[in-house]
């Protein structure tokens, strides 16, 4: 039997050695938020000036971490701990720029004898309590990688970093990886690997993936909060074409609503996915509002659909381009199954009626604009997200699913239309009403292929509304 320890003899190679550090979490809670002690470096000593630790190497291999801890933390800050009172914190295998690795034991400390002080004035001038999630902006990175997988309840960490990184921490290159432990549950809702990779490139390391997606199985978006602050959202779209169109739309017309969506950080083609800014609110949809609330809002959201229409020169519609007349007939041979009786007939007397109207000037159009894509922050304003539909067309392709939302408030209508700053044309009503119809049975169609009753209902909904003479008024 071959042993690990012949081979590295027949093979030519010395054995990797590194060495081992033992770092002090002195920690203190308090009324805001737990400290730790800090202590800077001064003198002929790595990393002067920058703070750091109370920490040490072992001795020799007589000395066994807890030991070294315990005379470390006499030798640096003239405290005495009892090795009873020493935690196991974080095991962090650290690389430092200069290319040396090495090993280091976090331990935590809560109880000890005497007020810490400089008690090694030749390598240290000062130290300090500071908040653990507060640490100084010049702390050396090792450290600040510790504390940071210590925070997070981590017990294994590799931090390993790049020649050209600093020695104190700098977000922009945080090499922080927490291991997880053999007891952890698998992180819920996280995207793959290689979309996780994505996002740090653009943003920093994520402490936090949470799904935010809608209930369906291609909506695939997460809320990322970042472990030195800031939150982003990522998407994956799922086809090309919603990609594109969403990346199109954050770096064209979103421009123009300035605070009220959401900014583009990076997109991947590759991957179909983009990392966006948050906004603040909650959605629209659902929403508790009085009623002046509900008017102020939709006089809001009136001007928001005016400032995308607005966002580039109108101009007439490409011959022949009206894509839901053009699969008209497939969803409503998919659809019709679930139609009611007369639904079908109503809506092709409604197909033979948009052959004889003229061709609408084409616009940016959101594409989606229902109430679940409008965020409301606590201060009233609204930001409008979810580009993935967004493409050219006419304006009231955007007025199609604000239907079901002023049925029976005909003072929300006319709150939008006087954000919008205009009423519509005849022809833009019937249009509305036509666009409505096919709306609904395309929804009809892909409600029952994928298990979405609420979807069904809906489109049912908006075809009893309309046959009833819920007709748009100019």
């Amino acid at each position: 039997m071959t042993t690990a320890g012949s081979q590295a003899t027949r093979s030519g190679r010395e054995r990797h050695r590194e060495p081992l550090d033992v770092h002090l979490i002195l920690r203190r809670d308090t009324a805001g938020a737990p400290e730790v002690l800090l202590s800077r470096r001064a003198g002929a000593v790595y990393a002067a000036g920058l703070w750091h630790l109370p920490s040490g190497h072992l001795d020799g291999p007589h000395e066994d971490v807890v030991t070294a801890l315990v005379r470390e933390a006499r030798e640096e800050t003239g405290v005495v701990i009892d090795p009873a009172d020493v935690r196991a914190a974080v095991t962090v295998h650290h690389r430092a720029p200069g290319g040396r690795s090495r090993t280091g034991f976090f331990f935590e400390v809560r109880r000890w004898t005497g007020e810490p002080r400089i008690a090694e004035p030749e390598v240290c001038d000062a130290m300090a309590w500071v908040r653990l999630d507060a640490l100084p902006t010049r702390t050396v990175a090792y450290c600040k990688a510790g504390l940071d997988a210590y925070a997070a309840g981590a017990r294994l960490a590799v931090h390993f970093q790049q020649p050209r990184d600093a020695i104190f921490h700098e977000p922009a290159a945080d090499r922080l990886h927490v291991v997880p432990g053999v007891d952890a549950d698998p992180p819920p809702g996280r995207p793959d690997a290689a979309v996780r990779e994505f996002t740090e490139r653009a943003v920093g390391r994520i402490d936090t993936w949470t799904d935010a997606g809608w209930a369906r199985a291609d909506s695939r978006v997460w809320r990322a909060r970042g472990a030195h602050g800031g939150t982003w959202y990522v998407k994956v779209h799922q086809n090309d074409r919603f990609h594109a169109r969403e990346v199109r739309a954050y770096r064209t017309w979103a421009l123009a609503l300035g605070a009220a969506a959401p900014r583009l950080v990076a997109p991947d083609e590759g991957l179909r996915a983009v990392v966006v800014t948050a906004v603040p609110g909650r959605p629209l949809h659902g929403a508790v509002l009085s009623p002046e609330e509900g008017r102020t809002a939709f006089r809001r959201l009136g001007a928001l659909a005016r400032l995308i229409h607005d966002s580039a020169a109108a101009r007439p519609a490409p011959t022949g381009a009206d894509p839901a007349v053009a699969k008209a007939d497939r969803h409503l041979a998919a659809a019709r199954p679930h139609l009611q009786p007369g639904d079908e007939e109503f809506v092709r007397a409604l197909l033979d009626r948009a052959a004889t109207l003229p061709a609408p000037e084409w616009v940016e159009t959101h594409g989606d604009l229902q109430l679940r894509n409008l965020l409301r922050a606590d201060d009233g304003s609204l930001a409008v997200i979810d580009f993935e539909r967004s493409e050219p067309g006419p304006a009231v392709r955007d007025l199609v699913r604000l239907g079901d939302a002023w049925v029976g408030r005909p003072d929300l209508r006319e709150a939008f239309f006087a954000g919008y700053g205009r009423q519509l044309t005849s022809a833009e009503a019937e249009r509305l009403t036509i666009d409505s119809a096919l709306d609904a049975v395309s929804g009809i169609r892909f409600g029952a292929a994928h298990g979405d009753p609420e979807l069904v209902e809906r489109g049912r909904r908006t075809l009893a509304r309309l046959r009833a003479g819920g007709k748009e008024t100019p």
